[in-house]
């Protein structure tokens, strides 16, 4: 018969069960840098309005390439248009 292994095994990490991340009921040392005493609204809408501030110019950047690839690929497609009227109104016949 073999001996009973000591160690037992587990599938998970232990978990501490009594934590808590609960700060209502701190008394430390609070720091006013960038707090300024606004309301959490206020903090709120300025950080709402300067994520879209932020978004508009990256949405400025990303049209403007993509306005640079749309254009380089449609020039040579208007260039054959070019080619293929000026060459209907010469008025040779194809099979020449």
């Amino acid at each position: 018969m073999k001996p009973k292994c000591a160690i037992r095994r587990q599938r998970f990490p232990r978990t501490d069960y009594f934590y808590h991340s609960d700060l209502s009921r701190w008394r430390g040392f609070w720091s006013p840098f960038g707090d300024e005493g606004r309301g959490d609204r206020r903090k709120f809408y300025d950080f709402t309005r300067e994520f879209l501030r932020e978004s508009a110019r990256e949405r400025t950047k990303e049209m403007a390439v993509f306005a640079l690839l749309v254009l380089a690929a449609a020039w040579p497609v208007g260039y054959m248009v070019v080619s293929v009227v000026s060459l209907f109104l010469k008025g040779r016949p194809l099979d020449h």
